[in-house]
This record gives structure tokens, sequence and C-alpha cells, in this order.
């Protein structure tokens, strides 16, 4: 019950960020192409790294647009934070297509395993070989070369439009900090306030038996 009442203010702040971003549609794709080459500098929200130039999923992944139909996709700070000391994770295989929202990632951890979403629908083009053989990359670096697919999405425009950027984003990462708080008091000091970095382990305050369902129910699995 908490995820759908979560998620129906999302929807809501989703469609509110449509209307409000509609006039700066035009100057996006100009931007986009010295993003890429630029990638400014993360602000933090509720000791998380967001990324202003990227495009978030609820589920805590991330797109970023390589060209108007390939997007590279990653997981973002706060699940980085929350998967630990992960053993494996398994990626999709090139080619395989992959829908909005649906499994794009299987995360292993202490005999347990959770799936994380994809932010975007299309064809795998490339995944992140790197990250297969040393997971904890993902963790260490999950902007950069952390990274985990590319995707090949013939409706990338359409797509992205679905996903959290500017201040949507950072609520949604405040929100889920929130929430992650509430459910584990204990986490208290592991988390910070906007300007600090939340500890690199979060799962350390977790126990084994209670991760499983807290990373499903944050990466909407």
């Amino acid at each position: 019950m908490t995820v759908i009442l979560v998620l129906l203010t999302f929807a809501t702040f989703l469609l509110i960020d449509h209307f409000y971003s509609r006039k700066r549609v035009v100057t996006q794709p100009v931007l986009m192409a010295a993003k890429r080459e630029a990638m400014p500098r993360p602000g933090v929200v509720s000791g998380f790294q967001v990324p202003e130039n990227l495009r978030y999923h609820p589920g805590h992944t991330w797109a970023l647009n390589e060209s108007p139909s390939l997007v590279r996709v990653g997981m973002d700070d706060f699940a980085s934070k929350l998967i630990g000391k992960v053993e494996r994770i398994m990626l999709p295989q090139r080619g395989q297509w992959i829908r909005q929202g649906q499994k794009i990632a299987t995360i292993f951890r202490d005999g347990a395993a959770v799936d994380m979403v994809s932010p975007i629908e299309g064809s795998i083009a490339d995944v992140n070989d790197s990250v297969a053989r040393d997971p904890m990359l993902a963790r260490k670096d999950p902007y950069g070369e952390g990274w985990l697919v590319t995707v090949q999405s013939p409706d990338a425009k359409t797509n992205f439009r679905n996903l959290l950027g500017g201040a949507l984003a950072r609520w949604w990462t405040e929100e889920s900090a929130s929430r992650l708080q509430r459910k584990m008091p204990q986490m208290m000091g592991a988390l910070a306030q906007d300007g600090c970095v939340a500890m690199e382990n979060l799962t350390d305050q977790i126990p084994d038996k209670e991760w499983t369902a807290v990373a499903k129910e944050f990466f909407l699995s």
C-alpha cells in the first residue's frame, strides 16, 4: 500500500512537471551534447548523488541519451549504497528486448537475489563486462564506470517522458531516503543531510533477512 501511495504521488508530480517543462523541450537537444561531454558535478540530496543530466526511474535506475536512439543505463547512487557488498550482477544478453519497468539486472547478495527494472525499452546493444567481472564497480562508480548496459531504443523520446528529472528526481531521492529511515530507524546515523554523503554500505545497518524485502520495495521489483 505504501508503494502504491508513493507512486500515485509521483504520478501527480510527473504530470505537473510535464506541463511545466513543455516550454523547455525545444532547447534540450541542443544542450544534450554538451552535457555528455562534461558531466556536471552531482548534487547531493539526503546524502545521495543525483546528477542533473540524467533521467531516473522510480525503481532507482537511470538513463542517459548517447544518441537519439542509444541510451546508457545504470543504477543510481541510492541503489548502489542499498545493495551493499554485492556478490554478483547478472546482466541481460546482447540483443535481448527489454521493456520499460521490467527486469534489466539481478543483484545477488548473501544468497538472495533482487531484480532491478529498466528505465527504458529497447534492444540491449551492449553490456558492461567489467561490472559482470567486478560487481563492486557498480557500487563504487554507479554513474561512471559502473554503468550496466546500453539500449537501442526506437522510442526513447517517449520513454524519457515517463522518467524523473530535475526537481522531481531530487524529490524522489529525498522521499526514498525518508522512507528508508522510517522503515529502519537504526539507519539514522548512516544517512546524511544535503551536502553530505551517506555511508557507502547502508546494508551494514540492515539484517540480512530483511535486506531482500527492503531492496524489492525500493527497486519496485
